[in-house]
């Protein structure tokens, strides 16, 4: 009898051979599977970074819509009358204010007359922008066809107001808000968030006749400026009847957001002109602070926003103040 150790080994037909993975195998294969899984993570990544993107820009288009259609929405009712309810606000329409007014880089206080003291701390250089119109219907609250910036209706013989600014709110966030007068105070509420800068020029109608086509665009400090030199000192009635601002035929803005998270996709720092290149062109925007915005001297926080300019020119209603 032969020995145990010494026996053939003997494989019954059909009997199927176990195998298993060598170590080599092993590591190959968990090296594809994790190439694969990082692969997927960062088109994960890459797609909720987009998404997020894409719902900043949304937000964004939404506010300097709103913002833009209320913009022109006040500029078009500026110092509107009613053929047969009167000549608008104040008495005398020769030596009422202007229908339109403004100022360059400067802030307000809620609850201040007007644009009465403004501050000095605006927000990179952004401007004031100034509308008044009278009311339309009867009292206490009008017919509802003319409407303040903040949605509300002011009755024939009213003087309303509608007033763009920006200031910072409590979080230090910069808004545009619009300014009013309520029916015993004056307040002001908040448009639109995440505000970098806004900018106004006026369309100054220089022809004489005038033929309501502008023919010059200014910004406010210019337009005050060429009142100065008109040389009437303190007498309101002549100033009002013969001042820049009876001559504003048009109202041209630039409105620059951002928005509330860093969802940037790029590192490029851009410049935006506020109210257009051959404003910057012309040298005007040197003296004009905040018509040129460089994203490279802001806050890395802000560099990473996802941002927008808005920017509209208005046509005011073709009447004599």
């Amino acid at each position: 009898m032969m020995p145990p150790r010494c026996r053939p080994r003997v494989q019954l037909p059909g009997a199927a051979r176990e195998r298993g993975l060598t170590l080599a195998e092993m590591l190959v294969a968990l090296a594809a599977g994790l190439a694969v899984v990082l692969g997927a993570g960062r088109l994960m990544g890459l797609a909720s970074a987009a998404y997020a993107a894409q719902v900043e820009a949304a937000a964004i288009d939404d506010g300097g819509r709103y913002a833009l259609d209320l913009i022109g929405r006040a500029v078009r009712q500026a110092a509107w009358t009613d053929p047969g309810g009167g000549a608008g606000p104040g008495a005398d329409p020769d030596t009422a204010p202007a229908r339109v007014a403004g100022l360059d880089a400067r802030s307000l206080a809620r609850t201040t007359a007007a644009i009465d003291d403004p501050l000095p701390d605006a927000v990179n250089g952004s401007d004031v922008l100034a509308l008044r119109f009278s009311g339309a219907g009867a009292a206490p609250d009008g017919d509802g066809s003319v409407l303040g910036c903040a949605g509300f209706a002011y009755a024939e013989g009213e003087e309303g107001w509608s007033i763009f600014y920006v200031a910072r709110n409590a979080e230090g966030e910069a808004e545009l808000r619009c300014k009013y007068r309520g029916t015993s105070n004056w307040s002001a509420d908040a448009l639109v968030g995440g505000v970098d800068g806004f900018q106004v020029l006026y369309g100054v109608d220089t022809d004489t006749p005038r033929d309501f086509v502008a023919n010059r665009y200014l910004n406010a400090g210019a337009i005050a400026a060429l009142d100065a030199a008109l040389g009437l000192g303190a007498d309101v009635d002549e100033l009002h009847r013969h001042t820049h601002w009876k001559r504003v035929v048009s109202v041209r803005v630039g409105l620059l957001l951002h928005g509330a998270r860093p969802t940037r996709l790029d590192a490029e720092a851009l410049d935006y002109d506020l109210l257009g290149l051959a404003y910057t062109a012309s040298g005007a925007a040197a003296a004009d602070p905040g018509a040129t915005l460089r994203e490279a001297r802001m806050p890395a926080a802000l560099r990473a926003r996802e941002r927008r300019l808005f920017t509209a020119t208005v046509a005011l209603p073709p009447v004599l103040p």
